[in-house]
């Protein structure tokens, strides 16, 4: 056999070389992307699997939380520990963090307003006064929380007419990203990172403090279940006659089967010239409870790699309870 050109040879051994590096960079790119497939599957099946604990969590927080209303018709009483603190769910394949707290301790963005018989949203002064003095009560200034809580209920009446130092759709929609207010109850706390006046300092200082309550009502202050450091929500009803520091001593000293009647937890916290027949003057007859209605439960459940963060309001009105509102996505999201 006669041997060929050594260029020839030469050519031949180069293709076969590009050959076999084309064919390695394929198979490097058909595994990568075989990797890159099994780790999404995997993930998606963990976040399937930590979703389905999620709503296994609701329904154990539900029977808890049940159990705990049921123990007394009369007032709702945290004897158990249940409320304020974190719980570990230990699972097969992760955990579950949960935590439980009372959804009516809050200030209800919602008792803004109140419904007229036609079912038109109005301004309601007593939340008003409420939501001004509990930004007081965070060191927010009069002048910046007039604008912010104006512009608030702006956002949830049903007119086009802004308050004194409020918004309506005129002031958004001449900004740069026009928009409109929402003319309805706001459904999720986060709505009011929208509104004029509300920086994300502001923001960051209330959110805590604050709710949305599916209903335009009076922000249900349940004295039986009010922990001491949440005693601004109780000075935030009479600022002038309950300072923080004498509704946190109060608070304090509440009886182990807590007070039948919301005037019960009033009765002597102010001279007499301050009490009536109804309680203490200013709070608004009926605001205080004793009983809880709404209930919102917080948790993280972690599967393998997998990290689901829920906030679901559970309503106890209804037999058996139910998840009035459920959000998914973490504290910054909310």
């Amino acid at each position: 056999m006669t041997p060929g050109n050594p260029k020839e040879r030469g050519a031949a051994l180069l293709s076969v070389l590009l050959l076999v590096a084309v064919m390695a960079v394929i198979a490097a790119i058909m595994l990568d992307r075989l990797h890159l497939a099994t780790r999404l599957a995997g993930n998606g099946q963990a976040m399937t699997q930590a979703r389905l604990y999620a709503t296994s969590a609701e329904t154990l927080a539900m029977a808890r939380i049940k159990a705990m209303v049921d123990t007394s018709q009369e007032r709702t009483v945290d004897r158990g520990g249940l409320l304020g603190r974190e719980f570990p769910l230990p699972l097969a394949r992760g955990t579950v963090m949960a935590r439980v707290d009372d959804a009516g301790n809050c200030f209800n963005l919602n008792s803004l307003v109140e419904a007229d018989a036609q079912g038109v949203l109005k301004l309601r002064v007593a939340g008003l006064n409420q939501l001004r003095a509990l930004m007081a009560g965070l060191g927010i200034s009069p002048a910046e929380s007039a604008i912010a809580s104006d512009a608030i209920a702006d956002w949830i009446d049903s007119d086009n007419a802004p308050s004194p130092n409020g918004a309506e759709d005129e002031t958004y929609q001449g900004g740069t990203v026009p928009y409109r207010t929402a003319g309805r109850l706001i459904g999720d706390v986060s709505e009011i990172r929208a509104v004029r006046g509300m920086t994300p300092q502001f923001y960051e200082r209330m959110r805590p403090w604050l709710c949305a309550l599916p209903a335009a009502e009076l922000s249900p202050i349940n004295v039986n279940t009010l922990r001491p450091d949440q005693a601004l929500l109780l000075s935030m009803l009479a600022p002038t006659v309950i300072p923080v520091e004498r509704a946190r001593a109060l608070l304090s000293a509440r009886p182990a089967l807590g007070w039948a009647a919301g005037e019960d937890a009033l009765r002597g916290i102010a001279g007499s010239e301050a009490t009536g027949e109804d309680g203490l003057s200013g709070v608004p007859q009926g605001q205080l409870q004793v009983r809880s209605r709404w209930f919102l439960l917080t948790q993280t459940v972690t599967v393998d790699s997998a990290v689901v963060e829920e906030q679901a309001l559970i309503d106890v009105g209804n037999n058996p309870p139910r998840v009035a509102f459920r959000s998914w996505g973490d504290r910054s999201s909310r």
